[in-house]
């Protein structure tokens, strides 16, 4: 399972925060690198969700495509072929 970016980012402000409030040479560089970290790992997870909101449109557009399609297929089949269809 992979963090959202909403995670990602809550991560990375948080050790900014610690590296700004830190006093330690050694602590800020270590919380600096955290954060560069959660950063690259929030710009990873952002693209994600994009790519799956796309698959997600995606699918849902291709499944009323295929009920549309069988909906015409349907109506196309006719035991009575000499009289016509009744308007919607």
């Amino acid at each position: 399972m992979y963090p959202s970016s909403t995670l990602c980012r809550t991560q990375e402000a948080f050790h900014r925060d610690r590296a700004a409030g830190a006093t330690l040479d050694n602590v800020r560089n270590i919380a600096t690198a955290a954060a560069h970290a959660w950063g690259q790992e929030a710009a990873a997870a952002e693209k994600r969700e994009a790519r799956g909101l796309r698959t997600r449109a995606i699918a849902e557009l291709m499944a009323v495509q295929k009920l549309e399609a069988a909906a015409e297929a349907e109506r196309g089949f006719s035991e009575n072929p000499d009289r016509g269809f009744e308007a919607p």
